[in-house]
């Protein structure tokens, strides 16, 4: 295997790891959301990212911005992975006068570039951004991770109509399509297929992949694959859940908070990856 694959492989597994500590500790918050888009996280901070935790407003930084903002569990530990804040903090998730709130808050966070959460904003956050790099002459890009069922949301079609027409080729949005949503599949509830077409007809360059294969991510992230005026969007197929057996495709999962019975089950499949991975034996915890 690859090196750096295998590198971020870990990596993943330990953000997986530490959403899993952060939501029994915490007793609430969204579970199977997190856990899907870790591997996504971990190629953005760990390999595709221009960003420096020692100087978080770096002007020329690259910036994420978690539009499906109640996913924020696997950005917090993506953050503290890569030293924006001590890992300590991780265990105080949505406590009062924490740091790290039930939806990420860009004035309590280091490293948190918007306040999201409100389906949507966090997308057209990202195209403002992108469009002031752009005047600004500023060569960092701009990510958002979406969620499928907000792109549900009126909100996501005006921003992507916007970033065509403005040629906004440093934005990158990731959708996150694992397609369960609070209420049940998005198929059901409100259909967004043929999405990729979609994106096409709004102008944008459209690449899917299997959103929890490392090499595939860093393919499709590569400043290799923009087109010059086009914004980029990358839909990855993923699995809610992913990672722990029980909570795999369970929309069940979607808002809720394993017990403690239920988190050392999952901890022990996700040490044993981790186990698997380093090839050492015992994992660290």
């Amino acid at each position: 295997m690859n090196e750096k694959v295998k590198e971020l492989q870990i990596i993943a597994t330990q953000i997986r790891i530490d959403i899993i500590q952060m939501l029994v500790q915490a007793g609430s918050g969204h579970s199977g959301g997190s856990l899907s888009c870790a591997d996504i996280l971990a190629c953005l901070y760990f390999s595709i990212m221009r960003h420096n935790p020692k100087d978080p407003h770096w002007k020329e930084r690259d910036r994420f911005i978690l539009s499906k903002g109640h996913a924020c569990p696997a950005l917090y530990a993506a953050l503290a992975e890569a030293g924006y804040f001590k890992k300590e903090e991780l265990l105080t998730l949505r406590k009062l006068n924490s740091i790290l709130q039930g939806h990420p808050d860009m004035n309590k966070t280091p490293g948190v570039e918007f306040s999201s959460g409100s389906l949507g904003q966090g997308f057209a956050a990202a195209f403002g951004m992108a469009l002031g790099y752009k005047l600004d002459k500023n060569p960092g890009r701009i990510f958002v991770l979406l969620g499928d069922g907000e792109c549900q949301e009126g909100i996501v079609w005006e921003t992507a109509m916007g970033a065509s027409h403005y040629g906004l080729d440093n934005l990158t949005a990731i959708l996150d399509y694992n397609n369960l949503q609070i209420d049940g599949k998005v198929s059901e509830i409100m259909e967004i297929a043929p999405i990729a077409e979609k994106f096409r007809a709004f102008g944008w360059t459209t690449y899917e992949i299997d959103g929890h294969d490392i090499e595939q991510i860093l393919w499709a992230l590569s400043p290799e694959r923009i087109v010059e005026g086009k914004p980029t969007m990358v839909i990855a197929r993923t699995v809610k859940g992913k990672g722990v057996s029980f909570m795999e495709n369970e929309v069940d999962w979607h808002g809720k908070a394993p017990s403690p019975q239920e988190a050392e089950r999952a901890l022990a499949e996700l040490y044993k990856q981790l186990e698997e991975l380093k090839g050492n034996g015992r994992a660290d915890s």
